[in-house]
């Protein structure tokens, strides 16, 4: 293990070993132990009580955060020449068909989200084998695949996230950044976390959330006392 520099030593030290904080207080601490001179995320972690093996038990949703993830999020619309007015309208950063299907198969994948119709699915199957491993492959689910392409465009610009839980039964993503006040951290928290209780499984039995970690690109998780995400 590498020699901890000073502030991570003064980082570790704020964090009582086994505790579990109060949202609010956890939202505190991640920005007073994050000693990054870039603007570092603020990613949650939560682990569900579910067998992510089993379809009846997969937990994957949408949520817009009330304040935006902090990020710039750049967008490719796959779009009819119909749509594409709107779609640059709306924010985003790449608009076309053809050329931007041929640039994927090129291996080019220079954007966060792709937005795209129902239509064009058919075209973007072939691009499985690039987009799938990057997470950019477009999905109904997601609302992602839609015919209203601008109204997408613009929810994921303002903050419209994506999420599904991973084969260890964890959801991971990122809910704003360090450069965010403390209410605006609980306020994303509290929303995304108010998502992940509405998609519960029926079938899934004990506990449902059995942790929740708050934690920035490089600092130490803080464990965040379940109880407290409904407490004002």
């Amino acid at each position: 293990m590498g020699k901890l520099t000073k502030n991570q030593k003064l980082a570790l030290e704020k964090i009582e070993a086994g505790k579990a904080y109060t949202l609010k207080e956890a939202a505190k601490l991640v920005k007073e132990i994050t000693t990054t001179k870039f603007d570092a995320s603020v990613d949650i972690d939560v682990r569900l009580g579910v067998d992510p093996r089993k379809a009846n038990q997969m937990v994957r949703g949408v949520v817009s955060l009330p304040n935006g993830t902090g990020k710039q999020v750049r967008v490719l619309a796959l779009c009819t020449p119909d749509k594409e007015a709107e779609a640059k309208a709306a924010g985003a950063d790449y608009v076309g068909l053809d050329e931007y299907i041929e640039k994927i198969k090129g291996g080019w994948t220079d954007v966060d989200v792709i937005i795209t119709m129902p239509a064009i699915m058919g075209k973007i199957g072939a691009l499985g084998r690039v987009l799938g491993p990057r997470g950019l492959m477009p999905n109904p689910k997601s609302g992602t695949v839609t015919m209203d392409v601008a109204n997408a465009v613009r929810e994921v610009k303002q903050g419209k996230i994506d999420f599904k839980v991973d084969k260890y039964g964890i959801v991971h993503t990122s809910i704003g950044k360090v450069s965010f006040n403390e209410q605006q951290i609980v306020e994303n928290a509290r929303e995304f976390m108010a998502t992940i209780m509405k998609l519960k499984p029926s079938t899934a039995k004990g506990t449902y959330v059995k942790s929740i970690y708050l934690s920035t690109t490089m600092s130490k998780g803080v464990k965040v006392d379940t109880k407290s995400i409904d407490e004002n």
